[in-house]
């Protein structure tokens, strides 16, 4: 078992379980509760269908978490899953989650989060844009300098962000106290809303679309679309493992850890439920499908406008802002912790592996993150990245979770600190989940699913690279 560092230069154990519950639930929720029940309804075509895929994606991704939790409850170190799959298979499996994770996952995530703050504020207070002949330059059909003022909004935030969490983690925290704390309150209110305003009707959640009879007539095709549903909510419940990625800041973390996965993750899918289900009362099937043709409208917005009006554009578009804001800020906080860990042990930039003197923060982690982040935001390409690599984190998910058989098998038995429910039943069905959603999402998409295989792999030099640069200083 890994014990975590205490010395000098390790990062200080401040998190309590009420923060740690806190940024657990500020890192998944984002824009997804937001915006994707739109597309869901276009696939599925049935509400209660919507429904149901949100609820299997919630009970998959907290099978995963208290899977992992297990594991955090006996490797309780920052890097989250990067230090599970080194303990369990090794140097090289883990190498690649965490380039992975830094060159694509986590940072693309970061960049479409910013983005989308940034899309929210030019909504309400138009942005300056580059002129024509600017904004058409193109490198290789990246066009960095397209929608010029919304990508200076979003890398502003960014490096905003990074400062803040550079500054000390009391700061960051304090900042996705607040923002979750606001976001879930407003969330609580357009249930409410949806529910007791008067505009909800009981018939829309039963109310399928004419062509939904045929789509499920065809048995393995509407399971394939069910599953291509699921990703959009895999989207929104993603960032349910980062929590593990800050387990050496964390007091007790052999109890807080766990803990803190468990009920954020229960207090997510509540949320996330109770929201969509407040939007099909609100909405029928056909106006969602409406919605999600439009292209650049917003669901909730939708919903908002058909309660209280005009009014609503204004109070959905700023509660995504801050919901966003938030969400971008605790991934920051979090992600850097990965790369840290990767230099600490010779797999990254070894100024990477350095603690701030003074602010006790990975601060050249977070400011290498920050630089990338704001590479992906001028690219214009992180929508597309994310598409592309959501499926390939399970590849990395599932095999954290069968980590928990192979650590019992090695350590003779469970650990004596929290053990996952229901095993072996548990974490099972999340690791067969895991393998169902690769073959169908290689056979649905092969072509994004090998570009996503491939992006990871291109670590593979960096990797020899530094090892071969550490059994030189060995």
């Amino acid at each position: 078992m890994n014990t975590p560092n205490e010395n000098a230069s390790s990062l200080d154990r401040s998190i309590g379980l009420n923060l740690a519950i806190i940024l657990m639930i500020s890192s998944i929720i984002g824009s997804g509760v937001f915006k994707k029940v739109a597309p869901m309804t276009a696939e599925l075509q049935s509400p209660t269908w919507v429904l149901l895929a949100w609820v299997v994606a919630g009970l998959v991704s907290l099978a995963g978490a208290l899977s992992v939790a297990e594991l955090s409850g006996q490797i309780a170190d920052s890097g989250g899953p990067y230090v599970f799959l080194r303990e369990i298979y090794g140097k090289t499996l883990a190498y690649f989650f965490g380039w992975g994770n830094f060159a694509v996952i986590r940072t693309a995530s970061i960049a479409s989060l910013a983005f989308v703050f940034a899309e929210s504020v030019h909504a309400l207070f138009p942005l300056p844009e580059a002129g024509p002949g600017l904004a058409s330059i193109h490198i290789g059909g990246i066009y960095p300098f397209a929608n010029l003022g919304v990508k200076a909004l979003a890398m502003g935030l960014i490096l905003f962000l990074t400062l803040v969490n550079y500054r000390g983690l009391r700061y960051g925290s304090l900042v996705s106290r607040y923002a979750t704390s606001t976001v879930v309150v407003s969330l609580v209110v357009i249930v409410l809303l949806g529910v007791f305003g008067g505009s909800g009707k009981w018939a829309n959640i039963s109310a399928d679309l004419p062509t939904f009879q045929a789509l499920k007539g065809d048995t393995f095709g509407f399971i394939a679309v069910f599953f291509s549903a699921m990703l959009s909510a895999f989207w929104a419940y993603e960032g349910w493992i980062t929590l593990s990625f800050i387990g050496g800041e964390i007091r007790n973390p052999y109890r807080n850890l766990p803990l803190a996965i468990l009920f954020g993750m229960l207090g997510v899918i509540a949320i996330y439920l109770s929201v969509n289900f407040a939007y099909h009362l609100v909405l029928p099937a056909g106006d969602l499908v409406a919605v999600h043709e439009a292209q650049n409208k917003v669901a909730a917005i939708a919903v908002v406008e058909r309660i209280i009006g005009p009014v609503g554009t204004l109070l959905i578009a700023g509660l995504i802002i801050i919901s966003t804001f938030g969400c971008t800020n605790t991934t920051i906080l979090m992600s850097a912790r990965l790369i840290f860990k990767m230099a600490q042990n010779g797999e990254f930039f070894k100024s990477a592996g350095k603690v701030h003197p003074k602010f006790h923060t990975p601060g050249s982690a977070l400011l290498i993150q920050g630089f990338w982040c704001c590479v992906l935001v001028m690219s214009g390409s992180f929508d597309q990245l994310t598409d592309m690599l959501i499926f390939a984190s399970f590849i990395f998910y599932g095999l954290c979770t069968y980590g928990v058989f192979v650590l019992r098998k090695r350590n003779g038995g469970p650990p004596a600190t929290y053990k996952v429910p229901l095993y072996p039943v548990l974490p099972a069905l999340f690791v067969l989940f895991c393998v169902v959603l690769l073959v169908i999402t290689l056979y649905n998409r092969p072509g994004e699913s090998t570009v996503g295989i491939a992006l990871i792999l291109t670590g593979a030099p960096f990797y020899y690279f530094w090892r071969k640069r550490t059994r030189t200083q060995a």
